[in-house]
């Protein structure tokens, strides 16, 4: 006799073969498919994400949570019922006409910024992007009523559960006090060690395969994987067919090999989600912050420490041809730089354009700025937090990440506090161990990641993002943490 579990496991395993096609649908419409199929593609994936929203709203879903709740059930099967419970009611909030507008309005407006970037085209692009800000407005006050808080807070839940907006004010408070002057006294200290010149031509066939052995190192399984070429890398898929790209500059090699490093960082933690628990919400990644702690855990705390350079070092120069040194790959991946480009920023820098554009989408959720507005906002908080002027550089400005396009407002913050808890993470993973630096440096990886999936992998969504952390950290979320990490790096 089937339970309201089984029922319930059932139907969510039946909903995770259709997001399945939607994720390699999302890969493919950024990698391999023609401009021409945009509307085709925006219609079907729009198709078929109603039908997994019809799927999850069914009346049925309810009556059979609602008894699940009742059975008895062990600790992790209550988790996945709760996060059952947590879908359902996000389908149930937006009626199926606004998903779909979403869908086919993102599309249209991702494939459209690929040209439009090139060609510095803000007044095209405000267009398509006034459209899905509208509708990501109808999104959040229909999210807002389900969650009784505030439309940003409404739209941040959906990447980061249980964050709010007050939570990171406090933490963005914090860095403005200190940041500045941080970055100041490591532009003063790099005066007195010039940097290397590492910024030589190499065909991007000798950086892919640099990529690729890198990968290996870093124990990427490629039977569950590929790396390919993007506009903007990401990382997508799923657990047993995990997608990354990258983009390549045959003039800075370090860019694209860091931006894989990132991207591994994010497929290595789903490649070691529960396997027990594929195709139900419980068996997936906790949440945005939680990945993104992930990826920075391998690109900014190991790949940029001495241990690891030292044994990628001997890579570089075999794929590449050249002679560079630990020391000189160190001097290049620690080398602070304001500039433009969020993606290719410095990790010390890197929080000044997070704060710029959580400031600004969530004004554009709340109301309090229209889409015409964007690039003075934009302009502004760029001179302020990084004394860089932007004006009229549009495609290196407000026109330069891919997440507005298709109504992603909210994902932004998960970038600091995938980095803080990355710092909290990388320090409890190193003191479990006092020789792990000797360890990496002898290429010894295993235990380090075995950390990792003892203490985040494994456990999927079974735990909320702060008792994960506090679980394998003993503390929640610690900006202290973080400040002591960079001011050591860069002070």
């Amino acid at each position: 006799m089937s339970t309201a579990y089984s029922q319930l496991t059932d139907t969510f395993d039946r909903i995770s073969r259709l997001n399945h096609l939607l994720s390699i649908g999302a890969w493919d419409m950024n990698v391999m498919m023609s401009a021409k199929g945009s509307e085709a593609r925006g219609a079907a994936m729009a198709e078929l994400g109603l039908e997994v929203q019809r799927r999850l709203s069914a009346p049925q879903i309810s009556e059979w949570l609602n008894s699940a709740e009742q059975e008895s059930l062990s600790e992790i099967e209550q988790a996945n019922v709760r996060e059952m419970r947590r879908e359902y009611e996000y389908a149930t909030a937006l009626p199926p006409e606004l998903n779909e507008a979403l869908s086919i309005a993102g599309s249209r407006c991702e494939v459209a910024w690929r040209q439009q970037r090139r060609d510095n085209d803000w007044e095209g692009f405000k267009d398509n992007l006034r459209e899905v800000v509208r509708l990501s407005r109808e999104k959040a006050e229909r999210l807002s009523e389900l969650k009784g808080v505030s439309r940003y807070d409404a739209m941040l839940d959906e990447f980061e559960p249980g964050m709010t907006s007050e939570t990171l004010d406090v933490v963005f408070d914090d860095v403005r006090s200190w940041l500045p002057d941080l970055i100041q006294r490591a532009l003063e200290k790099q005066q007195r060690a010039p940097l290397p010149y590492l910024q030589q031509s190499f065909p991007q066939h000798q950086q892919h395969a640099l990529a690729l052995d890198v990968m290996k190192l870093l124990q990427f399984d490629f039977d569950a994987g590929r790396l390919d070429v993007s506009v903007h890398p990401f990382s997508g898929g799923v657990p047993t067919d995990s997608r990354i790209t990258t983009r390549y500059d045959e003039n800075d090699f370090v860019t694209s090999l860091m931006s894989v490093i990132h991207e591994t960082g994010h497929t290595r933690y789903e490649q070691n989600l529960p396997k027990q628990f594929a195709g139900q919400p419980v068996g997936l990644a906790r949440s945005m912050g939680i990945h993104e702690s992930q990826s920075l855990s391998f690109e900014m705390q190991l790949a940029r420490t001495d241990a690891f350079l030292a044994i990628i070092a001997p890579l570089v120069n075999t794929h590449l041809g050249t002679d560079f040194s630990a020391g000189a790959l160190a001097q290049r991946v620690r080398h602070v730089a304001p500039g433009k480009i969020r993606v290719d920023a410095d990790e010390l820098t890197y929080p000044a354009h997070v704060m710029l554009r959580y400031e600004i989408e969530r004004a554009l959720i709340e109301g309090d700025l229209e889409v015409d507005d964007i690039p003075g906002a934009w302009d502004e908080r760029m001179q302020r937090y990084l004394n860089i002027d932007t004006r009229g550089d549009f495609a290196n400005g407000c026109m330069q990440d891919i997440h507005w396009t298709d109504g992603a407002f909210g994902y932004f913050p998960t970038y600091s506090l995938g980095a803080i808890y990355a710092a909290q993470l990388f320090k409890a993973a190193s003191h479990s161990t006092p020789t792990m630096m000797q360890q990496i440096e002898s290429g010894k990886l295993t235990e380090l990641f075995d950390w990792y999936r003892a203490n985040i992998w494994q456990h999927g969504r079974r735990y909320s993002s702060q008792q994960l952390i506090t679980r394998a950290t003993g503390k929640s979320l610690d900006i202290h943490a973080y400040r002591a990490h960079l001011e050591s790096r860069y002070g």
